[in-house]
């Protein structure tokens, strides 16, 4: 112990734990980085078998199996072109060179990228105490039971964008050459879901009031981007602060990055794109950053 405290280190005294000196504090981090990884590349079987699990058990027993995944985002569509095209008088903007001009098709490219963030976020904020049995009994990567919701929802995100892109393609949306791209996007906002689902579902154990809060936030955050309106329909009418979050808002960069290939049918905006990658790297990172701190006393609190 002498030694120790001689070469720098020092002893936490509530724990006892010695601390490593700080020239050695980048190395201890980068060497907890790589054991997290190897935890989770010992828990992919375990990933897979959690995903298979909520796959077949999401729609099991009901009639209409996994045409309800595209109900809901159906059912919003159809409120908000009655309350907004219809009482309001709102119009789609024409795609740019697609030529459409379809209210229902540019609320749902929208809609769609929306609740899969949303289910994301939601789910991963009940995974962990959801699975609090296997959580105090089991160690093992806490991470994959976050990743299998995950991937669970990208799943269904496929199987919903799949429809719409037909749907597109059938009215003459030219988005063919995009789809590839698109589904890079898709890729990219599954990573930025995934740091706020890792981060909310460590918080939630610890303020189990934030799964109610998350509901106030989450819809708060959807009137604020532009999915059922124009990004130019609050132009000059927020203060110019509160107007460049707006427009620079993450989801909102992603919804207008959709529709720019989906509904319009032509090439993202490339700094959009290399600024949703780093976004997403950020979000992802800080999230994981988040769980692993907080998940030193996940199984005392559970």
């Amino acid at each position: 112990m002498a030694d120790a405290l001689a070469s720098g280190a020092s002893v936490r005294k509530d724990v006892g734990v010695q601390v490593p000196p700080r020239p050695q504090l980048m190395l201890v981090r980068f060497s907890f980085i790589v054991q997290q990884l190897t935890e989770l590349r010992r828990s992919q079987n375990l990933l897979w078998n959690l995903t298979l699990r909520e796959l077949r058990s999401k729609y099991r027993r009901s009639f209409l199996g996994w045409a309800w995944s595209m109900l809901n985002p159906l059912s919003n569509m159809v409120i908000y072109w009655f309350v907004f095209g219809v009482v309001f008088g709102a119009t789609a903007p024409t795609g740019n060179p697609s030529g459409i001009q379809v209210y229902a098709l540019y609320l749902l490219s929208g809609i769609l990228p929306w609740g899969f963030f949303a289910l994301v976020t939601n789910l991963g904020l009940g995974s962990l105490l959801g699975n609090s049995g296997l959580v105090k009994k089991v160690y093992f990567a806490w991470e994959t039971l976050v990743f299998a919701q995950v991937i669970f929802s990208f799943v269904q995100f496929c199987i919903e964008m799949t429809l719409l892109c037909v749907a597109l393609l059938i009215v003459g949306s030219p988005i063919a050459p995009w789809i590839p791209v698109a589904f890079l996007l898709m890729l990219l906002l599954a990573v930025y879901a995934a740091g706020f689902a890792l981060a909310l579902s460590t918080l939630a154990v610890y303020f189990r009031d934030l799964r109610y809060l998350w509901t106030i936030i989450i819809q708060v955050m959807f009137f604020a981007t532009p999915i059922i309106y124009t990004p130019d329909k609050i132009a000059g009418k927020v203060p110019p602060i509160l107007e460049f979050i707006l427009h620079w808002n993450p989801m909102a960069v992603f919804i207008l990055s959709f529709r720019h290939l989906l509904y319009s049918g032509r090439a993202p905006e490339w700094g959009h794109i290399a600024y949703l990658l780093v976004a997403s790297v950020v979000a992802f990172v800080g999230g994981w950053t988040i769980f692993v701190k907080q998940s030193r006393r996940l199984a005392e609190e559970l």
